[in-house]
């Protein structure tokens, strides 16, 4: 096992707070693997790079020699995480958060040994909670207290309402730490204070409270706003790998920074080489391209890895149009940034302006410049926008 420093060193990699580290100092000089829990509610089936940035981490810690306690809160997730919500959630089936577990049981083992790797489920221990024990988990906490919750606090000074259920869920979560003794949990910046409580309801319960580690919130393909499927910003990690290569290279050079901190398992020492390297005259290109390999391989394989490598020298640095891409077929006229909405190659309308205005938009690999152009009567005529988004389009009109 590596020394106190050393592990120090890797637990800070892209930590956004510990709280507290003099504790956690305490908790790695007794010389036992710790118990480290994370939990993740299956509300959606599919996980994004953002949901990896905490399973990064606990893979570290696995790779301490620490004990991975990944919970699957299939009863918290009935209640539904109020966290960042400016309203109440509706809850999910059974059937639903089942499904959905299973999932992520198989996708953060694309990350996670899962011969080293203990899978929890809080329903395990709060489906046999009577009404009673409810209640008195719920005594140990106030409404004040709720309140100092910035989403709580905020819905509540607006009128929005908040249900009674919703402030079970810290509690719960926190609970969880109670029956699983956790010494350390982690979770994202925003969950800050759910984590708390699993450290005041432990200490309640009489037991050592837990180590509290945040992590950042990984900003998506925009590099603003944080990673999300509903902002379609994101990369699945069930991508496709051309796909999930082709968004990654898609990222700008200063995100690719904050992508290799906390995506890349690269030391520091080879990205702070990195780094310089680009300084010297290296085309950030080339440096992102050893990022893209690198997680395509991790989700993929090598050879999946070199083939989207491959596709992608093909189709982007070589400018060549790729013979596969959907094709639509209008009977109307239309305007270019119609066009390019209807086909699903933008959002917006308002996306195609910027991006016709930005230079981005082709017509079989002549920029256009006009979102107003209408278009009539043309067959199999290819429009892109940006680098990866095609469509081969016929207006019969």
């Amino acid at each position: 096992m590596l020394s106190i420093d050393e592990q120090l060193a890797v637990i800070k990699r892209g930590a956004e707070e510990i709280l507290v580290e003099s504790e956690l100092i305490e908790k790695l000089k007794l010389g036992r693997p710790l118990i480290v829990k994370a939990g993740f509610d299956p509300t959606a089936p599919d996980l994004h790079l953002g949901h990896t940035v905490l399973i990064n981490k606990l893979k570290q810690f696995q790779d301490m020699g620490h004990e991975i306690h990944f919970l699957i809160g299939d009863f918290t997730a009935m209640i539904g995480d109020p966290t960042g919500k400016s309203a109440t959630r509706p809850p999910l089936s059974a059937e639903a958060i089942a499904q959905n577990a299973q999932t992520y049981q198989d996708q953060v083992f694309k990350i996670l040994d899962p011969s080293k790797t203990k899978v929890v489920f809080n329903s395990a221990w709060f489906n046999n909670v009577s009404a009673a024990d409810m209640i008195k988990l719920a005594a140990t906490s106030t409404v004040a207290r709720m309140l100092e919750r910035n989403d709580f606090e905020d819905r509540y000074r607006s009128g929005t309402p908040i249900a009674i259920h919703e402030f079970l869920y810290p509690l719960v979560q926190g609970y969880d730490s109670v029956v699983m003794e956790a010494d350390i949990e982690l979770g994202g910046t925003d969950q800050k204070f759910n984590l708390l409580m699993g450290r005041q309801l432990q200490h309640h319960y009489g037991k050592k409270p837990q180590v509290t580690l945040t992590m950042p919130i990984l900003e998506g393909l925009d590099g603003v706003q944080k990673m999300s499927k509903s902002l379609n910003n994101y990369i699945g990690i069930q991508d496709q790998p051309n796909d999930m290569f082709g968004k990654i290279m898609s990222v700008s050079d200063d995100l690719m920074w904050r992508y290799f901190e906390l995506l890349s398992f690269e030391s520091l020492e080879v990205i702070a080489q990195h780094k310089q390297a680009v300084e010297q005259g290296e085309n950030p290109r080339n440096i992102k391209v050893k990022l893209a390999m690198e997680l395509v391989a991790r989700f993929h394989s090598t050879e999946s890895a070199q083939s989207a490598l491959n596709d992608f020298e093909t189709r982007f640095s070589k400018n060549a149009i790729p013979d596969d891409m959907p094709e639509f077929v209008f009977n109307t006229e239309m305007p270019l940034a119609n066009l390019l909405k209807e086909a699903g190659l933008v959002p917006t309308t308002s996306e195609a302006h910027r991006m016709i205005k930005q230079g981005a938009v082709k017509l079989n690999g002549e920029r256009l410049d006009d979102g107003r152009q209408v278009f009539s009567n043309i067959t199999k005529q290819v429009f892109q926008v940006g680098k990866r988004k095609f469509a081969r389009i016929t207006v019969a009109n």
